[in-house]
C-alpha cells in the first residue's frame, strides 16, 4: 500500500520539479538575451546581408516570386520570416526583425540548456543557455548584432541535435531541413545527428525524410528548377577564392582572432581538459569549422555557427573543475561579453552614413514610384530610399562575382551568375530605371570595368555625385 501511495507523488513531484527550473531559467536568459542584443537596436542597419532581405521582403510583399523576380544564392526561410515580421509592423524599420533575433537567440540557449540538463545536470543546463548567449557576441558587432542567416539557423541546428539525443529521429531530420533552409551550411549539423544515430536503416530513413520534406516543400511553393540553380548549383564562381588568397587569409585570421578572444575564458579550459567532452560535441564543432570555411569567405558571421558547440563542450569542462576556478571562467567570459557590447555601442557605421545620405540624394532626384539601379555592394540603399530595383539582381556581385569580397581576376561579367546580364538588358529593355547609382567608388567592379554597364550607362548623364558615388538620370 506504501508503495502505492508513493509512485504517485514521484510522478506528480518530477514535472513539478521540471517546470521551477524553466520558470527560473528562462527569465534569465530572456533578459540575458534582450541585454546583448540592445546594441543592435543602436543603427537601423548593421550589414549588406540585412539590407538585402528587407529588400527581399517588400518585393515579396508588392507581388514578388522568389529565384524569379527576387533572386539571392540563399534558400528561401529567413526572407520569408523578414516578410512575415514586416507585415505585422511595417518594413520602414527592423525592429520586429531584431525582436525575432533575440528570439532566436533565446531559443538556441533554451536548447542547448536542455541538452546540457539531461546530460550533466541542473547547474550544466543554466550554465550552457548562459555560456552561448555571452560568446555569441563575440564577433565584430556588424556581425554579432545583425538578424542574419546564421541567427535564424541557429535554433534549428540546436534542435536538430535536441532531438537526436533524445532519440527523435525524424524530429532531428526536419530540424536539419529547416537549418538548410535558413541556410544551406545549416545542414553540417546532419553529421553530429548521424553520429547519434548509428548504423540502423530505419532510424537513417526517418531522419533523411524528415530532412526531405521542408526542403521539398520549399522548393514547391517557390520554383524547383529556380530553388535548385540559387540553393546549390549556381555559385561555383563565387565559392573559388583564386586570385585573393591573401585577402581571404587575412579575413580568416581576424575574424577566429576575434572569436577567440570572445571565448579566451574557456577555450584553455578546452585545450587543458583531462576527459574529452562527448564525441557528438566534438563532431558538431568539425562540422560547423567545416561550414565556416565551405566557400573560403570567412566572413565574421559565419562563425556564429561554431558557438552552439562551443558553449556545450565550455560546459563539459566547466563541471570538472571546482567551483572558483569555474567562476573565474565564467567571468571572464562576461567581461570579454562586455568588452564586445560596448564596441557594439560604440562602433561607427560609415558605410551605413554614406547609404544614408545617398538615400537622401535619390530622393531628391526620383519620384516614388521611379525604378532604380544600385550599381554597389550595398543593397540597403534601396530600403533606405524606399525605391523599387529596375532589377532582380540588388548588387553588382551577382553581375560580377564580387559579392564575396573578391579582389583579384575572378570579377568581372564573365563570372557572373549563368544568364545575369541577359536578363538584366531585358529588364532594361522592358522598364528602364529612371536613375542609375555608380556606387562602386573604385572597386573591381567599377563601369570602366565592366563593358556591359558602360553601354547601359550610354542613355544617361551624369547629375550628382555623394562621396564617390555618382548619380545618372535618364537623358529625356
Amino acid at each position: 500500500m506504501d508503495a502505492e501511495l508513493l509512485a504517485p507523488q514521484r510522478s506528480v513531484s518530477t514535472p513539478r520539479v521540471g517546470c521551477g527550473y524553466w520558470r527560473r531559467l528562462l527569465p534569465a536568459l530572456l533578459l540575458l538575451a534582450g541585454l546583448t542584443r540592445v546594441p543592435s537596436f543602436a543603427h537601423p542597419l548593421w550589414n549588406p546581408d540585412e539590407g538585402y532581405l528587407a529588400v527581399q521582403a517588400r518585393l515579396l510583399a508588392h507581388g514578388g516570386e522568389l529565384y524569379e523576380t527576387v533572386v539571392d544564392r540563399k534558400p528561401p526561410l529567413v526572407p520569408w520570416l523578414y516578410q512575415g515580421a514586416f507585415a505585422l509592423t511595417g518594413s520602414d524599420s527592423l525592429v520586429s526583425v531584431r525582436l525575432l533575433a533575440i528570439l532566436a537567440h533565446l531559443l538556441t540557449a533554451a536548447l542547448l540548456a536542455s541538452l546540457a540538463r539531461r546530460r550533466w545536470g541542473d547547474t550544466a543546463g543554466r550554465t550552457a543557455g548562459v555560456l552561448y548567449l555571452l560568446i555569441s557576441v563575440g564577433l565584430n558587432p556588424e556581425d554579432a548584432q545583425a538578424a542574419g542567416f546564421e541567427v535564424f539557423m541557429l535554433p534549428c541546428t540546436a534542435a536538430a541535435m535536441w532531438c537526436a539525443d533524445r532519440r527523435r529521429w525524424a524530429a532531428a531530420g526536419l530540424a536539419v531541413g529547416c537549418a538548410f533552409l535558413a541556410k544551406q551550411t545549416g545542414g553540417a549539423v546532419l553529421l553530429p545527428v548521424l553520429w547519434l544515430c548509428g548504423a540502423s536503416w530505419a532510424r537513417l530513413l526517418r531522419i533523411g525524410a524528415g530532412a526531405v520534406l521542408p526542403v521539398l516543400a520549399a522548393a514547391v511553393l517557390t520554383d524547383p528548377s529556380g530553388f535548385l540553380f540559387w540553393t546549390v548549383t549556381g555559385s561555383g564562381a563565387y565559392a573559388s577564392f583564386t586570385g585573393s588568397e591573401l585577402h581571404v587569409l587575412g579575413r580568416a585570421l581576424t575574424n577566429t582572432a576575434i572569436l577567440t578572444v570572445a571565448c579566451a575564458g574557456v577555450l584553455p579550459l578546452l585545450v587543458r581538459a583531462r576527459r574529452p567532452a562527448p564525441g557528438d560535441l566534438w563532431l558538431w564543432l568539425a562540422a560547423s569549422a567545416g561550414a565556416v570555411a565551405l566557400g573560403f569567405h570567412f566572413f565574421g558571421h559565419y562563425y556564429l555557427q561554431l558557438t552552439p558547440p562551443l558553449a556545450l563542450l565550455a560546459t563539459a569542462a566547466l563541471r570538472r573543475l571546482p567551483r572558483p576556478r569555474a567562476m573565474r571562467a565564467l567571468i571572464t567570459t562576461a567581461c570579454c561579453a562586455a568588452l564586445f557590447l560596448t564596441w557594439g555601442m560604440l562602433a561607427p557605421r560609415p558605410e551605413l552614413s554614406h547609404a544614408e545620405r545617398l538615400a537622401a540624394a535619390i530622393g531628391r532626384h526620383t519620384a516614388p514610384h521611379d525604378r532604380i539601379l544600385v550599381w554597389g555592394i550595398h543593397p540597403e540603399t534601396y530600403w533606405l530610399s524606399d525605391r523599387t530595383p529596375a532589377t532582380r539582381y540588388l548588387t553588382a556581385g551577382l553581375l560580377t562575382n564580387y559579392s564575396g569580397g573578391r579582389d583579384g581576376p575572378r570579377v568581372g561579367e564573365r563570372y557572373a551568375m549563368k544568364g545575369a546580364w541577359t536578363t538584366l538588358n531585358r529588364e532594361f529593355a522592358t522598364a528602364p530605371p529612371r536613375l542609375i547609382i555608380d556606387d562602386s567608388r573604385g572597386k573591381p567592379y567599377a563601369p570602366e570595368r565592366i563593358r556591359p554597364l558602360r553601354r547601359l550607362l550610354e542613355g544617361y548623364e551624369e547629375v550628382a555625385v555623394v562621396d564617390g558615388a555618382v548619380l545618372h538620370v535618364k537623358a529625356r
